[in-house]
């Protein structure tokens, strides 16, 4: 029995190692990085759709703001001339234009919070696809590290302080009969 379940870990084993190797990891993660980057360019047009939305209510309120102004106003026509019908018309639109007023303000408010919300969001998401991009060239760097160094005949190039000191005069002197 015992020799019965060591074959069958080995051959479960066997069978996960081969299946890491097809899977291909840096295949894997460059397809994550794409759905990455297209999750970054919805976030960014829904960024400009509520930022839109966001702009145009408050302008809406101005206008609202300034209608105000011109119903005081027109109300204190209609009293000074004793129209008592026509000023309460005046404030129905009045009582109208401050109840758009509030529901305005509530949904520039609920705009502004989705907006904060999908900022973080999306600084998350950029933060995740650098991450995701950078472990994607260590990845690519190590395969093709893994390549060129069996054909690799680049020497070691090392620059000795020396070297550096006098190159450093010459450049200098070079510039000084300038």
């Amino acid at each position: 029995m015992a020799l019965i379940s060591r074959v069958s870990r080995l051959f479960r084993a066997d069978l996960h190692a081969v299946l890491d190797r097809i899977e291909e990891p840096d295949v894997l993660l460059k397809q994550a990085v794409r759905e990455m980057e297209e999750d970054i360019g919805r976030d960014e047009k829904r960024v400009k759709l509520l930022t839109h939305e966001h702009g145009r209510l408050g302008a809406r309120l101005v206008d609202i703001d300034r209608s105000f102004a011109q119903l005081e106003e027109e109300m204190d026509i209609c009293f000074a001339s004793q129209k008592d019908d026509l000023a309460r018309s005046i404030i129905r639109r009045k009582l109208e234009a401050q109840q758009t007023q509030t529901v305005l303000a509530k949904k520039r408010e609920q705009v502004a919070d989705a907006l904060a919300e999908l900022k973080q969001r999306l600084q998350e998401h950029r933060t995740r696809l650098t991450s995701m991009q950078q472990k994607l060239e260590l990845l690519a760097e190590d395969g093709s590290q893994g390549r060129d160094d069996e054909f690799s005949t680049a020497p070691d190039i090392k620059v000795r302080e020396e070297d550096v000191e006098v190159a450093f005069l010459r450049e200098k002197q070079k510039r000084g009969r300038s």
